[in-house]
């Protein structure tokens, strides 16, 4: 019996470059675990920096590398791989492929129209502006908007190029540091609460859309920023959360109907804060979540008796039958 032909696709031209190459190197390491060993050939498909695909350590044109593979597992995080343009090309080659199809994908990546998304849909957001250029007056911002506020990178992952305001001489140096990742900021108010996650999975155990359990993250920071991702002893993520039932209820329902408004596929991770005096907010969507030993998703598999060998084989199989 031939195995199935596996791409992994990693690395890519975004600033969550070793993020993704630690995501596609934890893919092909449980592609080889002994349950799937005999079903599927990994493949590693390496994008580097300036976008140029190799296999095998040889650059090649990308509908060469695509024709080498049955599906593919997009480890691409951040810009090209999460953002859509992965996907169009994917769906131009008619390749199958794990992860959102490109629309959706898009619309994931950008925090402004996911929260437009989420407004519409009557999902609660902290109030947020956009800036769509450089053209802004920070005096002007500082006495109408609320302040403490988060100032982030409209399309970025990782928690790259995030700040927390609370004064005006710190306002203008947040926005240029967002606006030096992406070409337009969002600002955000700052709600203080508990940090929550929680992962979705479509046709998982028996559940149309399947939510793993609510993680709480503590990291005694303003915000979960990349250092506390990747980086910090500190940090403690516990699964599932100390959340009361109430809340744990809404936390489940939210990630469910974010997945489902944005018409995500196959899996998701959408973030929270849990407020204690105005309940339970969506932040953002990940459309893409990182699947490195260090990650949330493999956390929360683990927290109901899952791993990475059986969600992958899950999610393939969902891409190969084009669901």
């Amino acid at each position: 019996m031939s195995r199935t032909k596996v791409g992994v696709l990693r690395g890519g031209p975004s600033s969550e470059y070793e993020v993704s190459l630690k995501t596609g190197s934890a893919v092909l390491k449980n592609l080889a675990d002994k349950r799937l060993a005999e079903k599927y050939e990994p493949i590693d498909i390496f994008i580097d920096r300036a976008g140029l695909w190799h296999i095998a350590g040889v650059s090649s044109a990308p509908h060469e590398i695509l024709a080498r593979a049955d599906v593919f597992v997009n480890a691409l995080h951040g810009e090209y791989g999460e953002d859509g343009k992965l996907q169009t090309l994917l769906d131009y080659h008619n390749a199958a492929y794990t992860g959102s199809r490109s629309l959706a994908s898009a619309i994931g990546m950008n925090k402004a129209l996911a929260k437009e998304t989420f407004k519409k849909a009557g999902i609660k957001t902290p109030y947020y502006i956009v800036l769509a250029d450089r053209k802004y007056n920070a005096l002007d911002i500082f006495k109408s908007f609320p302040m403490p506020a988060v100032v982030k990178p409209v399309s970025a992952g990782s928690s790259v190029g995030i700040s927390i305001v609370r004064t005006f001489a710190d306002l203008e140096p947040a926005i240029e540091a967002a606006f030096w990742v992406c070409d337009a900021v969002l600002i955000e108010e700052f709600i203080p609460g508990v940090e929550a996650t929680v992962g979705v999975i479509n046709s998982f155990r028996g559940e149309e859309l399947y939510a793993l359990p609510p993680i709480e993250i503590r990291h005694g920071r303003d915000f979960f920023d990349y250092d506390a991702k990747y980086s910090s002893p500190d940090t403690e993520e516990i699964v599932p959360g100390n959340f009361n039932e109430k809340d744990k209820a809404e936390l489940l329902r939210l990630a469910r109907e974010v997945h489902a408004t944005l018409g995500l596929r196959h899996y998701s991770r959408t973030d929270f804060i849990v407020s204690p005096r105005r309940g339970v907010y969506v932040l953002e969507v990940n459309t893409l979540p990182g699947l490195t030993e260090a990650s949330l998703v493999p956390k929360a598999l683990a927290a109901v008796g899952s791993d990475l060998p059986e969600f992958l084989d899950h999610i393939i199989g969902l891409a190969l039958e084009g669901k």
